[in-house]
């Protein structure tokens, strides 16, 4: 308790600082230590850093904020889940990063990287640090987020948990944008524009290679910002008060909008891997209600091998007898179950709950060791989804080693790639189901994998089907448990024919396959597929779009399965020929692979007999887990690569857009034989 005594000051009285300006150990002032020349030595730290600066900042008409002492750490402002962004004029609107919450105190060249807990990072983002130090600047506290972002410029946690892991930190940047503290003076009371102000003008020295980057922001409308975050496959944004001060901890001035829910668990216990030893498969999850533990399902994706092994490592010191919860468990959810002491708490990604309170598609995505078990309780906002299928979840497709690990990079087992497919089953079946299939079957995961084109032993011949293509015996599925027995056999990716099994020899649609080469940057091969486009529009074709999972997209042509594939090859070779005489510095027609630096190789091969293409909303057999995914053509210059899109940031794509970029494709095809021949354009064309 604290109580004012003859010393205490009202609220009137003036500042003691002014008023008593000398020093306790020489009773000199400021002014008077400064003409004989003794100066302190982390002022004159500061002033040396200071000197070498090379942009000196504006001096306002009157110094900003308070004068102030640097402090050694400030509880950092955090943000209100909420499940709407806000409107109105007093709002900022930021992207959300995916990574670890970081304030960098800098004082006379020394630089340390402090956690949101008040951890010191400084060693293990060192470049980081350094980057900050390069600044100049002479004392400074910033807010931030060290990212690591993938080549379409998405941050991604698991990226940045794996490069934590290894120690190759070399792509992780630091998005500074709050300043709470500058050159001797407090900012924390001034409004967030002042201070992002300032900001940005403490950070001009941070060139466009630099690891220190200003997180940029918008005052434009909330909601749909957050929806086009959404389909982007960002994590989400951040709305902030433009007029409120710098507020220590939870508050109502910073509000987020998330694109994917996340949530704290308390570990209970888990279940041993299938697939390798003194490793955890799924750990079972619980939330506090009062004092008691509440039982609220499992998650068995997300992990790494390595994190598998490291977290069993740590829950296995701590095996109980009996499990931790309130209520007991129906015998299939503690079958196999290894109980521990509930003093774990990770953090997971989920869809959303069950009407009997348990997580859907929940996805594991880190420990949280400074959370307090006790304080875990359900957290209810979130963004609304509204991917998941129509065609129900219940399926009689039973999966051997679920927890088997898939991608390693990013922890996606076979279970969660199941659940992936169940969830976007309705989007994905019209592309694949009663059309011969090329599979790429990975049982151990990327790196092990083959291609499949016929019937197998042990196929599930229930759901997986072989029919005749003319004289050829082809693989295919009829329904979302075919989609899903192709999980349980390890298919990683789904290559469709360009023509169903029942008309084998009469295509449906044609695939022109836009691959880059070594040097072509995104913005050329949006103007390729445009330059696709455009041709095929003036033969009288529509034309859809979509990413590879690659580096390349698909420009995709719906025709009516009348012509054969003699015809279907003809015309596409003609339009990739004519293409490459029009632009030979841009565009190359032939598979030689000498001839395509700097150039795309526009693929025509796929539209022959047997050939194949990747289907819309396949997943890929590369490192992150990315989807081939139709996007529409005014979005397309925006996703940066091909990549864009993953299994883990799809079904919030597909529940903010308001329509399928696609809607139209059936309704679009026109007889092969109705377009003009293909003639090159005139040059004013071009």
């Amino acid at each position: 308790m604290k109580a004012d005594d003859e010393h205490a000051r009202g609220a009137g009285d003036g500042d003691i600082l002014g008023e008593h300006d000398t020093s306790v150990l020489s009773g000199r002032t400021n002014e008077e230590l400064a003409a004989t020349g003794t100066i302190r030595a982390d002022h004159a730290a500061r002033e040396r850093v200071a000197s070498k600066r090379r942009s000196k900042p504006k001096a306002p008409t009157a110094p900003p904020g308070r004068k102030g002492i640097l402090p050694p750490f400030v509880e950092p402002a955090l943000a209100t889940l909420v499940q709407a962004a806000p409107s109105g004029k007093d709002w900022l609107f930021e992207i959300k990063h995916d990574g670890y919450r970081m304030q960098a105190r800098i004082d006379g060249g020394k630089v340390k990287l402090s956690t949101r807990s008040g951890l010191d990072w400084t060693a293990k983002f060192k470049p980081i640090a350094q980057a900050l130090k390069a600044l100049k600047l002479p004392s400074a506290l910033v807010d931030g987020e060290i990212v690591v972002e993938t080549a379409s410029g998405v941050s991604s946690f698991s990226a940045l948990q794996q490069a934590l892991t290894t120690g190759e930190i070399g792509q992780a940047v630091f998005y500074a944008f709050d300043l709470l503290y500058l050159d001797g003076r407090d900012l924390r009371a001034l409004a967030l524009t002042e201070r992002k102000a300032l900001l940005q003008q403490a950070l001009d020295d941070a060139g466009p290679t630099s690891r220190v980057r200003f997180s940029e922001h918008l005052d434009a409308d909330g909601d749909a910002m957050a929806r086009h975050a959404c389909r982007l496959g960002l994590e989400g944004i951040i709305a902030k008060k433009a007029s409120a001060p710098y507020r220590s901890g939870r508050s109502d001035h910073w509000r987020k909008v998330k694109c994917t829910s996340s949530q704290e668990f308390v570990i209970a216990g888990y279940m041993p891997s299938t697939s390798a030893p003194r490793a955890v498969g799924s750990l079972i999850l619980g939330v506090y209600d009062g004092e008691d533990l509440v039982h609220v399902g499992r998650v068995g994706t997300g992990f790494t091998n390595a994190v598998s092994r490291a977290l069993w490592t740590q829950l296995d010191p701590l095996r109980a007898e009996a499990a931790p919860f309130r209520e007991a468990l129906p015998p299939l959810a503690k079958r196999n179950a290894k109980w521990v002491e509930p003093k774990l708490v990770c953090e997971a990604t989920l869809r959303g709950w069950t009407a009997d309170g348990q997580v859907r598609h929940a996805s594991f995505k880190t420990l949280r060791p400074n959370v307090d078990p006790q304080a875990v309780i359900r957290g209810d906002a979130s963004r609304p989804s509204r991917s998941r299928s129509k065609t129900g979840t219940a399926s009689d497709v039973r999966l051997t080693h679920p927890d088997r690990v898939m991608w390693d990079d990013v922890g996606l087992t076979k279970q969660g790639l199941f659940a992936f497919y169940a969830e976007i089953a309705d989007h994905i079946l019209p592309h694949i189901v009663d059309r011969p299939l090329s599979l790429l079957r990975c049982p151990d995961g990327i790196g092990s994998c083959f291609y499949q084109k016929h019937g197998w032993a042990g196929m599930d011949a229930r759901h997986i089907h072989t029919a005749k293509a003319g004289s050829e015996n082809v693989v295919v599925i009829r329904d979302r448990d075919g989609l899903l027995a192709l999980v349980q056999s390890s298919v990683l990716e789904i290559h469709p024919w360009g023509a169903t099994a029942d008309e084998p020899d009469k295509p449906d649609r044609l695939v022109f396959d836009l691959d880059p080469g070594e040097g072509v940057g995104w913005e050329q091969l949006v103007t390729g597929a445009n330059e696709v486009r455009e041709r095929l529009h003036a033969l009288g074709f529509a034309a859809f779009v979509k990413t590879t999972g690659g580096k390349g997209l698909h420009v995709v042509v719906p025709i009516e399965p009348k012509a054969g594939w003699d015809e279907a090859k003809t015309f596409s070779k003609r339009l990739a020929t004519e293409m490459a005489k029009d632009c030979s510095d841009l565009y190359v027609a032939t598979v030689a692979k000498a001839a395509r630096p700097g150039r795309i190789y526009v693929d025509y091969l796929r539209n022959q007999r047997g050939a194949t293409a990747v289907s819309a909303f396949s997943t890929r057999a590369r490192p992150g887990a990315p989807v081939s995914v139709p996007v529409t053509w005014n979005e397309l210059p925006s996703l940066g690569s091909g990549d864009r899109f993953t299994v883990d940031t799809l079904a919030n794509r597909l529940g903010a857009m308001r329509g399928d970029p696609w809607t139209a494709f059936s309704g679009a095809a026109r007889p092969l034989d109705d377009g003009r021949a293909v003639r090159r354009r005139p040059a004013e064309a071009r």
